[in-house]
């Protein structure tokens, strides 16, 4: 098995000829001409991002966490460490532990200092309870700390509700960045009344200039058919199902969630799959009604 080699550039420092290779196996540095080792191990020159438990703090990373915008400092505040050693690494006296201890109190809590820390605090603790609710991804989050941010700039939350704000920077994050997550979706997790996160949602378009793509109702078929567990060739017959009906441009104008709830009903007929208009309406957070009328339309328009 030959061991894969790349040229690192420069001649060697003994023979003058040869170039310098690195071996990425083993991780040695030597001569192409007359195999003078220069170096046995290149050392790792990438970050060091890991977590560490309380009881590794000795041996901590060279770079610590990358810089988020979902914190309210975004990563970059320091903190006095918690192991109560010196520099050399002995132990504190008694009074000194006392004084660190006082410290360290003092800079937790001049972290939060200003009230725009302390909202973005609230608003970020909220925002991180959401993503588990909702199984988002980082790049969501990120895209609604974003635009809370933004909105925090322009005054928006005074007199609002944080919690509502937030809601409504992430519904906007969502349909950004296409993740099929609704608005009653979003309510529902953070215990608001739909009602509410759709006025700040208006607000933020409005106030913000945000232009937001229009919903892929075949991004929503996977979600729909995994909760009402239908089966794979369903789901695929769907899928081909919305693609017709986009080319034919039948589903302008309709509700994505009803659309590829109806598409996966139609599919289900189609496979003699037994799942009723109830079931697969639980499980798109659509009425039977949709359901029925988008069924009709699909069927008329396709021909099928």
């Amino acid at each position: 098995m030959t061991r894969e080699t790349f040229n690192s550039g420069g001649r060697c420092p003994r023979c003058g000829k040869g170039p310098m290779v690195t071996d990425s196996t083993t991780g040695e540095m030597f001569c192409g001409n007359c195999g003078f080792v220069l170096t046995e191990r290149v050392e790792e020159s990438g970050p060091e991002w890991r977590s560490f438990s309380k009881e590794e703090h000795e041996d901590r990373s060279r770079t610590g966490t990358p810089t988020s915008l979902a914190m309210h400092d975004m990563g970059l505040a320091t903190i006095i460490g918690p192991a109560d050693k010196d520099a050399s690494g002995k132990p504190l006296s008694a009074s000194m532990k006392s004084t660190i201890e006082r410290l360290r109190t003092w800079d937790s809590r001049s972290q939060v200092h200003e009230p725009v820390d302390r909202n973005f605090r609230q608003a970020f603790s909220e925002l991180d309870r959401l993503k588990d609710k909702l199984a988002l991804s980082d790049a969501v989050i990120e895209k609604t700390a974003y635009i809370y941010r933004k909105a925090l700039d322009k005054g928006l939350v005074r007199g609002r509700s944080i919690p509502g704000l937030v809601a409504a920077a992430l519904y906007a994050a969502c349909r950004d960045t296409e993740t099929p997550r609704t608005l009653t979706d979003v309510a529902n997790g953070i215990n608001i009344k739909r009602k509410d996160v759709a006025r700040c949602y208006r607000l933020l378009l409005r106030e913000l200039d945000l232009k937001m793509p229009v919903v892929d109702p075949i991004k929503c078929v996977a979600r729909i058919a995994s909760k009402a567990g239908l089966s794979e060739k369903t789901k695929r017959r769907a899928l081909l199902i919305l693609k017709d009906a986009a080319e034919i441009e039948i589903s302008a104008g309709k509700d994505p969630m009803g659309l590829a709830a109806a598409a996966l009903y139609l599919s289900c007929v189609m496979n003699g799959e037994n799942k009723t208009q109830k079931d697969v309406a639980q499980a798109a957070g659509v009425t039977e009604v949709t359901i029925r009328n988008r069924y009709k339309g699909l069927k008329e328009s396709l021909k099928l």
